[in-house]
């Protein structure tokens, strides 16, 4: 029970650290706040809204896992295709002849792995 309960906190306080350092920097980009978008370089503005809407879904999916709710699995489930709809925009982008940074590529399938792994944890937790 207690090891449950560990795991499910930890969870929820990496979910919140990773979704206020996501929060931030998708938001700097899109409001240029602190002059970090011209630091950003190439972009692609998808992937940015892409990031930043889950950024939110990942704050409330905390709350989910902390209050052990069963919508924390389809919060983080919308996140992940968002996700990949981002990623999908992102190679028509490159496909296309657009600018991009390599490090989006990284960025985004670390993004993907992450909200996948907390998907199955959630439901793991909360479906099965």
């Amino acid at each position: 029970m207690i090891k449950n309960k560990l795991v499910t906190y930890i969870a929820a306080i990496v979910l919140i650290a990773f979704a206020l350092l996501t929060l931030f920097l998708s938001s700097s980009v899109i409001f240029d706040w602190f002059g970090i978008r011209a630091k950003e370089g190439n972009y692609v503005l998808l992937v940015v809204w892409a990031n930043f809407i889950s950024s939110i879904l990942y704050l409330f999916a905390a709350y989910g896992f902390i209050k052990s709710k069963t919508w924390t699995f389809e919060l983080l489930s919308i996140s992940t295709v968002i996700l990949i709809i981002g990623f999908i925009g992102l190679y028509t982008h490159i496909f296309a002849g657009g600018l991009y940074e390599i490090k989006t590529i990284g960025a985004m399938l670390f993004r993907i792995t992450l909200t996948l792994t907390f998907t199955v944890l959630a439901y793991l937790k909360f479906k099965k």
